[in-house]
């Protein structure tokens, strides 16, 4: 039964999918942020034993075993972000792209420390291990999109891929798909409810959650320091992604003929080619960077009193 407390899960939810919408955040980093994480990928975990569960000892007890009223109160939020927010999001990427950045870059800054914290002791291993996340993302991040086949079978493939970096902090599922040049056409599907794109993505997402969920909560429970440096790393490469001043290097055209960057690289902002939006811009950095404190701030009280 669902109460309070899953309402408040599926607001995490609701942020963790609208994290997921944007190319360059994670919404891994909100489930780390918001305290969830390692619940979510245990209980993604736990389907790949659920059948001999739900055969020996019916539904009820199955639901149990996967946490089934998290992941629903989760993945409802999830859904709704999905469904709601694409199309506001769409619009701020498109028009206000500085000020989304600023927002989420003041975010993930503040999250790094948090997160890092979470570390109890940072040995060679660990630091080095947080040196190859931060290096391997930021790799990623400077790769050029492509140009890919709009089939379903790739679409599938697409969503395996999409929802493995969707759940790690730092690699942002909507980036993996911008690289495989499928971002703009899954949004486009969400905006206009193309139901057999859709489906196949939404395939495509459970069996990479199911694969991998497995090796990631395994990391966790085995190496957990080693492997929260390098989720901690992952966040510090993602930087790279979502700095808000960018000059286009390369101009391109999508498959409906609109012009779109290709390769960018980051400028100061007085270096930028337009209206910077300096101030509005370190305003929203500071809110996002705020927002994190004070969350973290509750949360230390909630567990203290």
């Amino acid at each position: 039964m669902l109460n309070k407390k899953h309402l408040l899960i599926t607001l995490k939810g609701m942020a963790m999918g609208a994290a997921d919408i944007v190319p360059g955040v994670s919404g891994g980093t909100i489930a780390l942020i918001a305290g969830i994480y390692e619940d979510f990928v245990n209980a993604l975990k736990s389907f790949s034993s659920v059948i001999p569960v739900l055969t020996k000892s019916g539904i009820s007890a199955a639901w149990k075993h996967v946490n089934g009223n998290f992941l629903l109160a989760l993945f409802i939020g999830i859904g709704i972000s999905l469904i709601s927010l694409v199309k506001v999001i769409k619009y701020t990427l498109v028009e206000h792209p500085i000020l989304l950045w600023s927002f989420f870059f003041g975010l993930i800054l503040a999250s790094i420390y948090y997160v890092g914290k979470k570390v109890s002791k940072w040995n060679l291993s660990n630091v080095l291990s947080l040196l190859i996340g931060a290096a391997l993302i930021f790799g990623i991040t400077t790769i050029s999109p492509a140009e890919t086949s709009t089939s379903l079978a790739f679409v599938f493939l697409s969503g395996m891929l999409a929802i493995c970096a969707m759940i790690l902090p730092g690699i942002s599922g909507a980036f993996i798909l911008v690289l495989l040049g499928k971002y703009a056409y899954i949004i486009e599907a969400l905006s206009d409810l193309k139901l057999s794109v859709i489906a196949t993505f939404a395939a495509g997402c459970v069996v990479g959650l199911l694969s991998f969920s497995h090796f990631l909560s395994w990391m966790l429970k085995r190496y957990h320091n080693l492997t929260i440096a390098l989720l901690t790393g992952f966040m510090i490469g993602s930087l790279n992604k979502i700095w808000p001043w960018k000059k286009v290097l390369e101009w391109g055209f999508d498959r409906h003929g609109e012009k779109k960057a290709i390769i960018e690289e980051n400028v100061l902002p007085q270096a930028y080619e337009g209206e910077n939006q300096l101030l509005f811009a370190v305003v929203l950095a500071a809110f996002g960077f705020g927002l994190i404190v004070l969350l973290e701030e509750l949360a230390g009280k909630k567990q203290t009193a």
